[in-house]
């Protein structure tokens, strides 16, 4: 594990709390303003970056984050302009890709450069672990954590053999489907999120359809961290800005700072 990553969850440990994840369109809505709002989320509160790179065939995701993809891309966002991004991140960053991006970048270039860059994981939601040999070679190189994602229809067998090639935390997505916010979540997670203790001693993250501080605080209950994307990004598109995504960051913020009952 990253040493940035391994120090951030047990500071968020040792205040008993979650570790707050944002997510956040690289070049969206373009990569001045992506800075601008990675830094008012880390104002409000989140402790974790979570950059996504704009892919036209996102099968993962929702229709909030496919429309910020699609928007970058006709804005003329390029791989390598997520280096940029996360090099001015404050906090520790990962970043989140469907594999084609990494390998026609060249994935021992991508771990190189994000290492260069100051990031400290990857998050691969369509790479299996049977096809990850040599990406596993580059992180390690690299010192880069490598996530992979986990569901709740992940048979015991295959759960264990995810988690156990996973570095920095593990991914446990909250239902199956995509990416976006919900009115309510799934009793899911906290099954999955059980099931994955049994097997490793990594941190685990809960992500899809987190969207406000009551949800983040039922998920910090059993979680070592709550990840929200679709919510943030749904204020960049209905027009509100900086002050508004430090708000929700604030408010969620607060959830996760909330002590188990």
């Amino acid at each position: 594990m990253n040493k940035k990553t391994e120090e951030l969850f047990a500071k968020a440990k040792a205040e008993n709390r979650s570790l707050l994840i944002g997510y956040v369109t690289a070049g969206f809505p373009n990569k001045t303003k992506t800075s601008e709002i990675i830094a008012a989320m880390i104002a409000g509160g989140v402790d974790l970056i979570e950059v996504g790179i704009p892919y036209s065939d996102p099968v993962m995701d929702g229709p909030v984050i496919q429309q910020t993809s699609e928007a970058a891309i006709e804005n003329g966002f390029k791989v390598a302009d997520v280096f940029e991004i996360v090099s001015a991140s404050k906090v520790p960053t990962y970043v989140m890709s469907y594999w084609n991006p990494i390998e026609k970048y060249g994935y021992r270039n991508f771990a190189r450069d994000l290492s260069s860059a100051g990031g400290v994981g990857v998050i691969t939601p369509d790479l299996t672990v049977e096809e990850s040999t040599d990406w596993r070679v580059a992180t390690d190189e690299f010192n880069i954590d490598r996530t992979f994602v986990v569901a709740p229809s992940s048979s015991d067998d295959r759960l264990e053999n995810v988690t156990q090639n996973c570095s920095g935390f593990i991914y446990a997505a909250s239902l199956m489907g995509v990416t976006g916010a919900r009115s309510a979540l799934s009793n899911e997670a906290k099954n999955l999120v059980s099931r994955i203790r049994k097997i490793s001693n990594l941190p685990v993250a809960v992500g899809l359809g987190v969207s406000n501080r009551d949800q983040a605080s039922e998920i910090s209950q059993f979680a070592d961290g709550v990840i929200v994307g679709s919510a943030f990004l749904k204020l960049l598109i209905e027009g509100k800005g900086a002050d508004a995504v430090e708000g929700l960051a604030s408010d969620l913020a607060s959830g996760v700072r909330k002590s188990p009952n």
